[in-house]
């Protein structure tokens, strides 16, 4: 019998910024986007935040992180934080 190798597919990824980094191995990230306006067609800024994990407790307010979609990990925590793209000025 022949074993056939399942893909997982293409995981979601997100660019944001931490917003908060008060909890022990989670942070909250905001993430940015541009939406048109149904009726008036103007261009307006909408902001999702979401949890993420962080192993290591490396994140500070102010960072851009790159988080990617996983398993759920707790009640509100369905994202990883796969690397810091800019550290925050300080």
């Amino acid at each position: 019998m022949e074993q056939q190798q399942v893909s997982t597919g293409k995981r979601n990824t997100k660019v944001g910024h931490v917003t908060s980094a008060a909890m022990q191995k989670s942070v909250v990230v905001a993430v940015d986007r541009l939406v048109q306006h149904p009726l008036y067609g103007k261009t307006v800024r909408r902001t999702s935040t979401f949890m993420a994990h962080d192993e290591n407790s490396e994140c500070k307010v102010g960072d851009k992180v790159l988080i990617v979609e996983s398993r759920p990990l707790s009640r509100r925590k369905r994202w990883i934080v796969e690397e810091i793209l800019e550290k925050a000025k300080e």
